[in-house]
């Protein structure tokens, strides 16, 4: 019979010693820490030192800027770890996927000035400024813009759901250099912008609170005559959407991993509780409507893993994954949904008690249906870019 333990072990258990260092970080930060943050709506300062004291935030980035120097897996073996622990990786896992744009498209000199900092936490990179009120997914139209002035840029615009931007030291930004109307493809005359926040707020960026279901940190940000200097540009003018989307990928491994680390939670939970608790002399697992509903969770559970470790080893062997990227987000947020409900509705009326961290991690993992791409717009994916149907939108 599995054990609960067992029960959180991966396919591939790789990582042993990097799960068993964030398990004990993750010890330390009880559920009664995130009920504070949660009623509070507060930013997790101590989780996030911690983890980053222990480098697990910089293990992405290469041995020669400061990091650990190891692969994808590597971290999403971390922030899977996080949510299988009950915790949430929401507050810091844009550090690991944020920091690619700049190690495959920034300049040498950008790279050694700010990965080692990033690495060691004394930067925080944490904030991605792409959605936009008016044009949420569809990225080609934003409406922010780069207006280019004598040596420098001058932003103007909004962002919106920018998580964490009032926690972080630099913001990676998409703004459009070049008008849409004078440019041949849509996804041209975008570019991207590393903007240090700490010079910029109160100078051309105002930033305002999003008040929303979870505690995710999440913000509008408002760019009115910002000025850039030009050694914030990464990369090439005008190439700012493919850069954007070369991180695409792991962005979606990563976010998964966080999604199967919550299914995990949700069913190890659920199991313990069918097991212990006794109504009318037998315990409420050995009711098929209960019993049933948890089993389906972790069998779903299962092939969204195998999709996910899929995508992560096509990644690190340098192969497209854009398809196991975006279905194993897809299946691994669905997975994490379903097992929520099963966990919810086993515990009955106490999941809804606060003291047992469930309907927090329940609103939580919904929020993966949405973001950072929603299931639709993965079908939409799918339709198109696997079996060749026409584009859709």
């Amino acid at each position: 019979m599995t054990t609960s333990d067992e029960l959180m072990m991966p396919i591939d258990p790789q990582w042993a010693e990097i799960r068993e260092g964030v398990r004990a970080i993750c010890a330390q930060f009880p559920n009664e820490y995130w009920m504070k943050l949660d009623a509070a709506s507060e930013y997790p300062t101590e989780f996030v030192q911690a983890l980053t004291d222990g480098g697990y935030l910089g293990c992405l980035i290469p041995e020669e800027y400061g990091g650990s120097g190891l692969p994808l897996s590597a971290g999403c073996a971390v922030l899977e770890t996080i949510h299988e622990m009950g915790c949430n990786a929401a507050a810091c896992h844009a550090q690991m996927y944020t920091m690619g744009t700049v190690l495959k498209h920034g300049s040498e000199e950008q790279k050694r000035k700010y990965l080692p900092d990033i690495a060691s936490g004394k930067l925080r990179l944490q904030a991605f400024g792409v959605t936009e009120p008016t044009t949420g997914s569809d990225t080609t139209q934003l409406k922010t813009k780069a207006e280019k002035r004598g040596n420098k840029y001058i932003v103007n615009g909004q962002k919106v759901w920018t998580s964490r931007v009032l926690h972080s030291d630099l913001m990676l930004l998409l703004a459009r250099t070049t008008p849409v109307d004078q440019v041949k493809r849509r996804t041209d005359g975008l570019s991207v912008f590393l903007v240090d926040l700490r010079e910029a707020k109160g100078r051309g960026v105002e930033i305002k609170k999003i008040d929303a279901m979870i505690n995710h940190n999440t913000c509008e940000v408002f760019f009115d005559n910002l000025e850039v200097p030009p050694d914030a540009l990464i990369g090439e003018v005008g190439k700012g959407f493919r850069y954007i989307l070369s991180s695409m990928n792991a962005e979606r491994l990563l976010i998964s991993s966080e999604c199967l680390g919550d299914a995990k939670y949700f069913i190890r939970r659920a199991t313990e509780y069918a097991n212990e608790r006794v109504v009318f002399g037998n315990p409420i697992g050995k009711n098929q409507g209960v019993q049933f509903p948890i089993a389906r969770a972790y069998a779903e559970l299962m092939a969204a893993e195998l999709v996910v470790r899929r995508g992560a080893a096509l990644f690190e062997a340098g192969r497209d994954c854009g398809s196991e990227a975006n279905i194993g987000k897809m299946l691994a947020a669905d997975a994490a949904w379903k097992a929520g409900e099963a966990c919810l509705q086993t515990f009955g009326g106490f999941g809804y008690a606060r003291e047992y961290g469930i309907e927090r991690k329940w609103r939580e993992a919904r929020l993966y249906q949405t973001a950072p791409i929603s299931t639709n717009m993965v079908l939409a994916f799918v339709g198109q870019n696997v079996l060749g149907m026409p584009r859709s939108y």
